[in-house]
């Protein structure tokens, strides 16, 4: 699963608005996978392999073409089963960087920062250099791993 992160995997972190918090505002961890449509069962084994997630059929906008998806979005399964699996198993190269963004934003939800002004901007600021976000340069090493992209931040 590790492999298959690291080039089809997703790690997001969502901030929607929210009647029901106090801050107005909830904070969402996902973590997914996209496949072809000819390795659903390959996901769906992940169901079982992590007792969590679900797989769902979706259509690729883009390419006019269907694929499924692994996706797993409670987040006592995000704390307790997908991190701790990446941990264990590290992603290699930028998205590495990724995996402890999202890593970094649980640990604030888990101490409740997330429910305060503070903890929320903090979360803000994370989400926004993650994936697409991300500015980074490529340092000289002779193995690529998380050690070799430095954030530069973004403009």
């Amino acid at each position: 699963m590790a492999g298959f992160s690291t080039g089809e995997g997703s790690f997001q972190v969502d901030i929607r608005k929210s009647q029901t918090t106090k801050s107005g505002y909830q904070v969402l961890l996902r973590f997914s996978i996209g496949q072809h449509r000819r390795d659903e069962q390959l996901l769906i084994s992940l169901i079982g392999y992590l007792n969590c997630g679900r797989v769902q059929k979706k259509l690729s906008k883009k390419y006019n073409t269907e694929f499924f998806e692994f996706r797993v979005e409670k987040f006592n399964d995000i704390d307790k089963k997908i991190i701790p699996f990446f941990v264990k198993y590290p992603i290699q190269g930028q998205k590495l960087l990724d995996f402890q963004d999202f890593s970094k934003v649980a640990i604030l939800i888990n101490k409740k920062a997330h429910l305060t002004t503070e903890g929320l901007n903090q979360i803000r600021m994370i989400r926004k250099g993650m994936n697409k976000g991300r500015i980074f340069c490529v340092t000289e090493t002779e193995t690529p791993s998380a050690a070799a992209f430095v954030k530069i931040g973004k403009n």
